[in-house]
């Protein structure tokens, strides 16, 4: 309970009136759905997991360089009160078989439908040896699992089931190396973030590319015709301007009528895209409105409609939840260019209790689901409410 009222406090004034505008139209997830075949779905490592609105999953595999389109299999479940879990680790390791300090969850997602909540896991935390390490670094998820209502962890076979696959086109080569972890693969920051709006998914990550930083833009159903925009932004903290830094985590948001992309890199500058400006084989320099703070990543990054504007919350490795209003988003219309003066610049924002908190996701957008590592050490799952009253 304690840990419920922190929480309610650190996000207290987002108030939820209506669902965003956001996914696929329900003619779209039709239209996917109808293009599943039965078969066996090998992703190499589950590094992102997204919903669509109806319930089929992607899967973003940065091993295998490609995004799955899974059908999972739901009873709609409008009733149900949020998943909340403490311990969550130690759960999966008796479910599996291991031990909890080998447990590590790579992502999270919220099922539409019954409001199960999806983990990508894998058994590789006890080779997590550096700060600069993300789950995606250290292990390959490959285990799928779901918690249910009751508690249980069950995993999810991706033996014959409905899905569809789709390859990125040059993604980063698998003997490219990390320029400070001389050890480690880029080809594990293949796939960074995803999300859906409309009939696209948007895909970031690193490419094969010179500038190597890429925006993929996929079709959905999968077919012909994905993009791929290099990305560049300047980044304050460090004082130039970035071409291999990945987009960490990011959302598709429109301002003054148009379409574009909210993306946060490390050490945490805060950009946007114009989606329009998204051409294939074509190079696009961002325009950067923030600057949060250096030595962080941040790990997640979730829309809610509130009353009058719309709040953008971003979970983060080291920095507390940054809560940035949409309309200090709009109102901004200058840049960073230059090297601040100051730890922070740019677009306001707050930054509220929440350190710990590695993964967020909506449920149907009257709750904040979170996991959060918890002072004793516990990585809980919990959620938080989002209207008042």
């Amino acid at each position: 309970m304690k840990r419920l009222l922190a929480l309610a406090c650190a996000v207290a004034g987002l108030v939820v009136l209506a669902p965003l505008v956001s996914g696929l139209s329900s003619s779209a997830d039709e239209q996917i759905r109808q293009s599943l075949e039965s078969g066996n779905a090998d992703p190499k490592s589950m590094s992102v997991l997204v919903f669509s609105p109806d319930g089929i999953l992607f899967i973003g595999d940065s091993k295998g360089g490609a995004v799955f389109a899974v059908e999972t299999k739901a009873e709609r479940n409008d009733d149900a009160e949020p998943i909340q879990l403490a311990n969550v680790e130690a759960a999966i390791a008796a479910r599996l078989g291991t031990k909890a300090e080998e447990v590590m969850i790579h992502d999270l997602a919220v099922h539409p439908v019954s409001y199960e909540v999806y983990l990508s896991v894998s058994r590789g935390r006890g080779d997590w040896e550096s700060i600069w390490q993300l789950p995606n670094h250290v292990a390959d998820a490959g285990i799928l699992l779901k918690v249910t209502h009751d508690g249980a962890i069950e995993e999810v076979a991706l033996d014959n089931v409905r899905f569809a696959r789709i390859a990125l086109p040059n993604p980063v080569a698998a003997d490219k190396k990390h320029p400070f972890m001389t050890e480690l693969s880029l080809r594990t920051d293949t796939i960074t973030d995803m999300a859906l709006s409309g009939d696209t998914l948007f895909v970031a990550g690193l490419s094969n590319e010179e500038f190597a930083s890429a925006l993929w833009r996929v079709p959905v159903p999968f077919e012909d015709g994905t993009s791929a925009t290099t990305v560049e932004i300047y980044h304050g903290a460090h004082g130039t301007y970035e071409t291999h830094a990945p987009i960490r985590t990011f959302v598709p948001y429109e301002l003054g009528g148009e379409q574009h992309i909210l993306a946060a890199y490390l050490c945490t500058p805060l950009s946007l895209f114009k989606v329009k400006e998204l051409q294939d084989e074509t190079h696009l320099r961002g325009r950067t409105i923030a600057e949060f703070g250096s030595g962080n990543y941040p790990l997640d990054m979730v829309v809610v409609e509130g009353e009058t504007s719309d709040r953008i919350i971003i979970a983060n490795s080291n920095l507390p939840l940054i809560i940035v209003d949409s309309d200090d988003i709009e109102a901004f219309d200058g840049q960073i260019i230059e090297q601040p003066e100051q730890y922070s610049a740019g677009v306001e924002h707050v930054k509220r209790s929440g350190t710990g908190i590695q993964q967020l996701d909506l449920m149907d957008n009257r709750f904040l689901v979170t996991l959060q590592r918890m002072p004793n050490g516990s990585l809980d799952l919990g959620a938080t409410p989002l209207r008042r009253g």
